[in-house]
């Protein structure tokens, strides 16, 4: 199936005739004859969506509505009301309540089917940002707290400059926290570039020529910093099917073109912040959930990567090294006697430490190398195309880097010196070598750098021979 949808209605020839046109579309309908009852089926079997007819009894299609919205277990639920006539006041009332859309019938089946893929559409891609999120807060990843939202960008492109400024003119009366941006249609791309591009479009369906609005959108979706923008398509009374054709190519919804009408350009206004607020919280869950991916694989004293990302990075280097045949050095690094430090001044102190060595490692490398916290006090560099020389130099600097100057650990305690120990080895140059074997070996040096020493870089033996 499709989806399921719920339909809301007192009367069961309403409800039978609508719900056999959905059958035939394969979506899976259940039906309610109160608002009592809907209720209870949306908190019990979260259908995917809900279409409530208008003249339902106490407390009312809107009513009903705007007690789903204010649900926090059904606000995500998206909500068409449907009418028995077409109804300028019920329509406002219905878009003021929150509804998804506002349908007049009798309702052309190309029209509804396309509105209902447009909103199913919308609903899964919220609930995959809402299941990355919800998993992103368990790990504990992502719990910063929500920023301010400023006024929203919104870019008005229609046929001419002056169509376009009455658009600004009467939506701003109805979003005067919002700024619009009147673009002729050969600047738009051009704002697309931009480093903030603007939250939302709204294009008028034809510009020089029929239909060049929706090629505008399709344009703008495969945009990478503009595919997530909201886009409404301001369309004339239109055949159903040119109507279609927008929401299927993407657009987030179809706006009036009489916007020099007071309750046209309500209708407009209440669609469009609609959409921004759904835009706000799906931008504010995707955030989340790069935050989290972002922590999983950080270190979160030192700010480096971690474990769970150096070893595929490494695999990544050691794979590109078979093609190209280039060599690769791989570095173990250890403080040298850093126990003492934590018993003596103890772990805050130690912390301090780590902190200035992981700041010192990274200063001194190339910026395509990689060094990573992997243990306690111990480190992983990957240097992709470097040689046996090079990588040498490489870690004989780390050790003069670290050893040159004492680190300051914090707390009041006086700055102590510090050395590290490093075990090289190197892979690739046509040599089959695991990366796990990469990292026992360079382990291995590490503690013949450790017996030798201290304060020194070992060569594996199979670096030296290559």
């Amino acid at each position: 199936m499709a989806g399921k949808i719920l339909i809301v209605d007192d009367f069961a020839a309403n409800r039978a005739e609508l719900g056999a046109r959905l059958a035939a579309a394969r979506y899976e309908t259940a039906q309610a004859d109160s608002a009592g009852e809907a209720l209870r089926l949306c908190i019990q079997e979260r259908p995917d969506l809900v279409m409530i007819g208008t003249h339902l009894a106490d407390p009312g299609g809107a009513q009903l509505c705007r007690q789903l919205k204010q649900t926090a277990i059904t606000a995500e639920i998206p909500v068409i009301l449907v009418s028995n006539h077409c109804d300028t006041k019920g329509r406002l009332a219905a878009l003021r309540a929150g509804a998804d859309d506002f349908l007049s019938k009798p309702v052309d089946d190309i029209l509804l089917l396309a509105r209902l893929r447009s909103l199913l559409r919308a609903r899964e891609t919220d609930e995959e940002l809402r299941l990355r999120d919800q998993t992103c807060r368990t790990l504990g990843f992502a719990e910063a707290a929500e920023g301010f939202s400023g006024p929203a960008r919104i870019a008005l492109i229609a046929a001419d400059r002056a169509t376009g400024a009455i658009w600004e003119t009467t939506l701003s009366g109805f979003m005067p926290r919002d700024l619009f941006t009147v673009l002729a249609q050969e600047e738009v791309l051009g704002a697309a570039d931009l480093n903030a591009p603007p939250d939302a479009y709204v294009i008028s369906a034809d510009l020089a020529h029929r239909s060049e609005g929706l090629r505008l959108m399709s344009e703008l979706r495969a945009r990478p910093a503009t595919r997530h923008a909201v886009i409404c398509i301001v369309m004339d009374t239109a055949p159903s099917e040119g109507a279609a054709m927008a929401l299927d190519l993407g657009a987030n919804d179809l706006l009036p073109a009489d916007m020099a009408s007071a309750p046209l350009a309500e209708e407009a206004a209440l669609r469009l912040r609609r959409q921004l607020a759904g835009k706000r919280i799906a931008d504010r869950r995707r955030q989340r959930v790069a935050d989290g991916l972002r922590l999983a694989v950080t270190d979160p004293l030192t700010g480096l990567h971690n474990r769970r990302y150096a070893l595929p990075h490494l695999s990544r280097v050691a794979d590109q090294s078979q093609k190209t045949g280039q060599q690769f050095a791989v570095m173990i690094l250890d403080l040298d006697r850093f126990k003492s430090i934590n018993d003596t001044l103890g772990h805050s102190a130690g912390d301090g430490v780590l902190v200035e060595v992981a700041r010192r490692l990274d200063a001194n490398l190339r910026e395509g190398d990689l060094v990573a916290r992997i243990g306690g006090e111990e480190f992983l560099v990957v240097m992709p195309e470097t040689s046996l020389g090079a990588a040498r130099v490489t870690a004989e600097r780390l050790c003069r880097a670290i050893e040159r100057e004492p680190i300051e650990p914090g707390g009041g305690h006086a700055p102590v010196s510090i050395t590290i120990s490093i075990g090289l080895a190197i892979g690739g140059g046509g040599g089959v070598q695991s990366t796990d074997d990469l990292v026992s070996q360079a382990d291995r040096a590490l503690l013949r750098s450790k017996a030798g020493g201290r304060n020194r870089v070992h060569i594996s033996g199979t670096a030296s021979a290559a």
